[in-house]
């Protein structure tokens, strides 16, 4: 176990019983409201149907982001980026599976929620720049799915995704949230045309997270996994870091090989048990965390430090 146990109450789980079938959980998510039901539809689809893809998603949806020169400019600036990468990613990853595994109205998941509020709270952050990291974290794991995945999601996932995020972009304070699936696409993707640029901040940021994957295999790997990283990231990517085009043929060979992984994993049983980011070790927290101790160290010492009754500075 990563974490302390909860008492908060899961969503309801389906039946664990051996004779479930592959498509059942696909079935039940068809048969849903995609929006009164949305925290339902992604605690099933992220937790039980594509735990390992949606978990790699997430990774190059916030890689996405620091394409965006505003946004990889203040997390140079902070430092904690640079300095403790493996800490950054992995406080926002668990971040991000406790409001996915619990959902963003009560328990665990609220807890988190208002955990990462108080994070970007520290920070003068561009309301377009909170939208535009919602819609990665909507949209990237749909891709990836949809491209990588054993089955491509059905559109009441996609719907309920949608919902599941404007639900979270809300309590986040965000402002001006497209009113649909489709529009929230086509102002990511202007967004995008228009943002993406190179920028120095964009190369360092991006070369520590691309080193930082690097480094969870044995070192002989590194120069394969860049390769590999840079297969996975798309032209305005590559450009907007200023990284090398793949090695040719490399693209191919990743892509097919995700894609053949999907295939089996068709053949297989579903899964039994939920398996989020919050459930397997992880490398800062090895012997479990709290919610309340996630967080750049410098945030953490200064919220100690400071009386109850003072406001938080802002950077």
């Amino acid at each position: 176990m990563t974490r302390p146990p909860s008492s908060t109450t899961p969503p309801a789980e389906p039946p664990a019983g051996g004779s479930a079938r592959r498509f059942d959980r696909l079935r039940e998510i068809e048969g849903l409201d995609p929006e009164r039901d949305c925290q339902r539809i992604v605690h099933l689809s992220l937790g039980y149907e594509f735990c390992w893809d949606s978990t790699k998603a997430l990774e190059f949806a916030l890689y996405r982001t620091y394409c965006v020169p505003g946004i990889s400019r203040l997390l140079e600036h902070t430092g904690e980026f640079l300095r403790h990468a493996q800490r950054r990613f992995d406080d926002t990853a668990l971040l991000i599976a406790e409001v996915c595994e619990w959902g963003y109205e009560s328990g665990r998941g609220r807890e988190a929620l208002e955990r990462i509020n108080w994070a970007h709270g520290h920070y003068r952050i561009a309301n377009d720049e909170f939208l535009y990291v919602l819609s990665t974290l909507l949209y990237e794991p749909i891709r990836w799915i949809d491209r990588y995945g054993w089955r491509p999601t059905c559109r009441n996932e996609r719907l309920g995704y949608y919902h599941f995020w404007r639900g979270v972009g809300t309590l986040m304070g965000i402002r001006d949230i497209p009113p649909s699936y489709e529009a929230f696409e086509a102002w990511a993707r202007a967004y995008e045309d228009e943002a993406f640029r190179y920028h120095e901040a964009n190369r360092r940021v991006g070369a520590a997270t691309r080193d930082l994957f690097a480094s969870w295999y044995p070192a002989p790997l590194a120069p394969l996994v860049r390769q590999a990283v840079y297969a996975l990231l798309d032209d305005a990517m590559l450009e907007a870091f200023g990284f090398p085009r793949p090695l040719p043929g490399m693209r191919g060979l990743v892509d097919g090989a995700l894609r053949l992984r999907g295939r089996l994993l068709r053949r297989l049983p579903p899964r039994r048990e939920p398996c989020f980011f919050t459930h397997r070790p992880n490398r800062t927290y090895p012997q479990g965390y709290a919610i309340g101790a996630l967080g750049p160290e410098r945030l953490i010492a200064a919220e100690r430090a400071r009386p109850a009754d003072a406001p938080a500075r802002r950077d």
